[in-house]
């Protein structure tokens, strides 16, 4: 495996930890609610969102296939940014540490059905990825005047594949 290839790993909340949360049904229900039909995960995710509000968005991506050129990452300094996929299918995450105000090395991870995933605030990441149509999902962002962007191209790119 050369420098710039990436093996994207079954996401686990442990892995992800550093970058932000994954939200899920692991693990027993903190309560049992609507007339005990429905377990209750309680509080998944740490939302962020300095001055400004939450919003619910609606994203459509473009499906994308393994293996995967990663050419961009972005990360959104005011802001936490949770993805919750409207289907079954997983999708690719991809994260990086932070360096001093750039992004490290990636790191790849695949979810699994059920899962969604909450990026921290000022997180390095990569565009949203669906890996099978519909590429519909529910973002939970920030919403607030002013620029919660920034972007790092990365020359010579790196190429994700399934592990």
């Amino acid at each position: 495996m050369s420098r710039f290839e990436i093996k994207a790993l079954p996401l686990t909340a442990e892995a992800f930890a550093p970058f932000g949360d994954v939200l899920d049904c692991a693990g027993e229900p903190d309560k049992i609610i609507n007339a005990g039909k429905c377990g209750r995960y309680h509080d998944r995710a740490q939302v962020d969102f300095g001055d400004g509000r939450a919003g619910i968005n609606l994203f459509n991506a473009e499906p994308r296939s393994l293996p995967y050129t990663l050419d961009l990452l972005e990360r959104h300094p005011d802001g936490s940014q949770c993805f919750v996929p409207m289907s079954e299918h997983p999708f690719l995450v991809i994260v990086a540490p932070d360096q001093g105000g750039t992004p490290g090395t990636p790191l790849a991870f695949l979810t699994a059905p059920g899962q969604a995933i909450n990026f921290h605030r000022g997180t390095w990441h990569g565009v949203l990825t669906p890996l099978h149509a519909p590429g519909l999902f529910a973002v939970i962002d920030r919403i607030c005047e002013g620029a919660n962007l920034e972007e790092v191209h990365l020359d010579p790119p790196y190429t994700i594949s399934s592990g």
